[in-house]
């Protein structure tokens, strides 16, 4: 898939595309039947399929005092626009001056004169211009005035509720810990990305070390608690027998046992001492939520509890349960005075 971070890198000679257009965040599934749809139409015409998409999301820009997450992140959000199939992306910068086109002005610059559609597919909820003020009805009126064809894609729910595949579902579903509905939605399981920083080391020295990755960074984050899922080396290349996709148990929260302040993820690579992650960009994928954050008196509780959630986070992966680190076996009371989760 090609990737045109702006109009000038669009390629002079481009033939005739079958365009769409989105923020995508997440590129769940009701994004998917879109962009499906663009790709299948391009196939059968001929054409370029090109997905345009923003960065950064608008929300950020109209309202910069508001903290606002992405699902995906751009890095995260072109690979998966790559795996529907689309031939490219075009990535348009948001500023407040393209925010003033209105929608005439956008349609001619960008699907027009850019990317010369002859189709333009979008869902039902499509909004663009100044003030959001083009929808659907627009998008057709100006095709009939430009001279491009328009395929309006209807809404797909869930058979199981019922409900509209979005992007708004997603984001519930997280702030409630349920990563599997989350994943359901999305087609594929959530994942966060950041680079490695240094903790205060306590899982080290309880024999479960973990990469710990500042959640303010990252995106959407699950609500608190304890998750199975995999961390991913996207840039490991590995020549050692090693892997770039590994089994872990991972925790979500500030540790207030400690009196941590600032929210992290964290994830022991189960069975990995030998990992040395400090500024490497991974990937965490959350399967699975096996419990909610818990406090605990001692260390002996807590040795436990992680022993637990390891060998259930190798249940539900399908991998080896590795056995208790000897630092755990050894750990006595005599050590800190409590922790928090896998990942303390």
């Amino acid at each position: 898939m090609q990737v045109w971070r702006g109009t000038e890198e669009v390629p002079a000679d481009l033939g005739p595309t079958v365009a769409t257009l989105g923020i995508f965040d997440g590129v769940h599934r009701g994004h998917q039947v879109v962009l499906g749809a663009a790709v299948s139409e391009a196939e059968d015409a001929g054409w370029t399929s090109v997905a345009i998409t923003f960065d950064p999301h608008p929300a950020t820009v109209h309202r910069p005092d508001e903290h606002f997450e992405l699902i995906a992140s751009l890095t995260d959000r072109l690979e998966r626009l790559a795996a529907t199939g689309v031939d490219a992306v075009l990535v348009l910068e948001y500023t407040l001056d393209l925010a003033r086109h209105t929608p005439e002005q956008f349609a001619r610059r960008y699907l027009v004169d850019t990317l010369h559609a002859g189709l333009v597919v979008v869902g039902e909820d499509v909004r663009f211009g100044w003030q959001n003020a083009g929808d659907q009805h627009t998008m057709v009126r100006l095709g009939h005035e430009l001279g491009f064809g328009v395929r309006i894609v209807k809404d797909i729910e869930c058979p199981d509720t019922g409900r509209r595949w979005s992007s708004t579902w997603v984001r519930e579903l997280l702030a409630a810990g349920d990563v599997a509905g989350a994943a359901n939605v999305l087609g594929r399981t959530h994942r966060v990305r950041g680079v490695v920083v240094h903790g205060a080391q306590r899982g080290r020295q309880l024999g479960y070390p973990t990469a710990n990755l500042l959640a303010d960074d990252l995106g959407v984050v699950p609500a608190d608690g304890v998750y199975a899922g995999w961390l991913i080396r996207p840039a490991h290349a590995p020549d050692d027998g090693t892997s770039k996709r590994l089994p872990a148990a991972i925790s979500v929260g500030t540790n207030p046992t400690f009196h941590g302040v600032e929210r992290t993820v964290e994830a022991y690579v189960l069975g990995r001492t030998d990992l040395d992650l400090y500024g490497e960009e991974v990937v965490v994928e959350l399967v699975a939520r096996l419990r909610p954050m818990v406090a605990f008196d001692g260390i002996p509780a807590l040795l436990d509890q992680m022993a637990d959630d390891v060998a259930r986070t190798a249940g539900l992966l399908g991998v080896p349960a590795p056995q208790r680190p000897d630092a755990a076996r050894a750990a006595t009371p005599g050590g800190p005075a409590g922790a928090e989760a896998a990942g303390a």
